[in-house]
């Protein structure tokens, strides 16, 4: 039994892949000799990008919005750790309330 490993391609190669079968000037088996992936592979790369396509303009500009219940949680965390150094500073200052 001979033991092959799978070949990995990083999603840069797999856009170029797609954006070439895309662009129709060679056929899939041409780019898939060029490439030096199967002609099926490439047809699916191809499929995979124009169904996701749609999705690269419908995220809006600018940063993504925060999870508010995560960040009403770190916020309470930071006071309580606030109130904490605070306490602990009166007592070696020996300020008393």
């Amino acid at each position: 039994m001979s033991e092959t490993k799978r070949k990995t391609f990083t999603g840069e190669f797999r856009a170029k892949v797609a954006l070439e079968a895309i662009r129709g000037i060679k056929t899939v088996n041409e780019i898939g000799q060029e490439f030096g992936v199967h002609p099926t592979q490439v047809g699916l790369w191809k499929k995979e990008l124009q169904e996701q396509a749609f999705s690269v303009f419908d995220a809006k500009r600018g940063p993504k919005p925060a999870d508010p219940s995560a960040s009403s949680e770190r916020l309470y965390s930071e006071i309580g750790r606030l109130k904490m150094e605070l306490d602990w500073l009166k007592k070696k200052l020996g300020i008393s309330q």
